[in-house]
């Protein structure tokens, strides 16, 4: 399974194409939009959020909200896009003044410099975080896949800008503005974002991904990159703001002994293998363990700021502030969106390549197999 997308923040559209999946899938364009409006929700988001109502049209590769096995195609139109028809034109003149004075903490110096461009958009309009709507729609693919298989994926904040949770309640988890389960630490964090937007300034934090329902031995210890640990960290910390992931309880368990750290096997007649904790995250030698796999991922603040930091003019050499583009105080809830589908696509992937298969028939033959196999080992 891959997928490519293409497609700038205030461009025509967002498009991807899906290549992998298997035959007899059902998929429906519903579906992928109810995750991406799961992405556009959040206390803290900007204007931008007030403009857009992201849905996808399927292209290709499903008939009858069935897939062929053929290449998906997908596209979301930016519905911003006819107040920047003539300063994004494709072809034509360009209609709009330079950006030369990059904004520290995102990609618009380094990419300007890597492609030589002497105007900053032309690298912030693909550097920017509205790329993760298409990877919301392809995640939800590979969501939708895994969901046949009795395979399940949430997420929640755990903190934002250093007010932490202390105990999550599930069930209220996605009505919340903030994705967050601990009512009291939600009302701090709302005045921490509420704070911050008077001030000008953004706040980071940490969000939580969980899959329920692997069975063991999905990715290999026996070459680095199909080490499944570290395509997750990898797919989690490519997006746009993320820093750091940790695995299981890493950061902690880096300060204790081994014996308060790893986690007993187990074992039950009717549930096979298992351990009595999960301080692991469900993963071991590169390997899901069977255990619920948990990454979090922790957001730096958001570099666009209301008051900006001092930059230099990449034309005239003198110093100015920053180049202000729109954009949200907080995005750590939408972040947790995008890391589910991310992890959803890596998860999914794993499975296509320990199970294989064409059609989806295959592919749930050998996974009931394979959990038969697992149970009586």
């Amino acid at each position: 399974m891959r997928f490519l997308t293409g497609g700038e923040s205030h461009g025509a559209a967002l498009l991807a194409i899906v290549e992998g999946v298997p035959a007899r899938l059902p998929l429906e364009a519903s579906y992928i939009n109810a995750q991406l409006a799961r992405r556009q929700r959040g206390f803290g988001r900007g204007g931008r959020m007030a403009i857009e109502r992201d849905t996808v049209k399927i292209l290709s590769g499903v008939r009858g909200a069935w897939t062929l096995g053929s290449p998906i195609s997908l596209l979301v139109k930016n519905l911003d896009w006819p107040n920047w028809e003539k300063i994004m034109a494709v072809e034509g003149p360009v209609l709009a003044e330079k950006v030369t004075k990059p904004r520290p903490g995102h990609a618009d110096l380094s990419g300007a410099i890597k492609y030589g461009h002497r105007d900053v958009r032309n690298v912030l309009e693909r550097a920017s975080a509205r790329e993760t709507a298409m990877r919301t729609a392809v995640g939800a693919v590979a969501r939708r896949l895994l969901e046949e298989l009795g395979v399940s994926l949430y997420s929640h904040v755990v903190n934002i800008g250093g007010v932490r949770v202390e105990k999550v309640d599930w069930d209220r988890v996605e009505d919340s503005p903030l994705r967050c389960g601990d009512s009291r630490a939600e009302e701090r964090m709302m005045k921490a974002i509420e704070d911050a937007g008077v001030r000008g300034d953004s706040l980071g934090g940490v969000f939580e991904v969980r899959v329920k329902g692997l069975p063991p031995g999905l990715g290999s210890y026996a070459h680095w990159d199909r080490r499944l640990d570290g395509r997750l960290a990898q797919a989690v910390v490519s997006i746009p703001g993320v820093k750091g992931v940790e695995i299981g309880e890493a950061f902690s368990m880096a300060d204790l002994p081994g014996s308060q750290v790893h986690d007993p096997i187990c074992w039950e007649s009717d549930r096979g293998f298992f351990r009595a904790s999960n301080r692991a995250g469900g993963l071991e030698g590169g390997m899901s363990n069977g255990e619920e796999i948990v990454v979090r991922g922790a957001m730096k603040p958001i570099p666009t700021l209301g008051i900006p930091l001092a930059s230099v003019d990449i034309e005239t050499k003198e110093p100015f502030p920053s180049h202000k583009e729109r954009s949200d105080v907080c995005a750590v809830p939408a972040a947790g969106v995008v890391a589910e589908a991310m992890v959803a696509w890596v998860v999914a992937q794993a499975v296509m390549e320990k199970m294989g298969g064409d059609t989806m028939e295959e592919l749930k033959e050998r996974w009931e197999r394979y959990e038969g196999w697992v149970r009586s080992f």
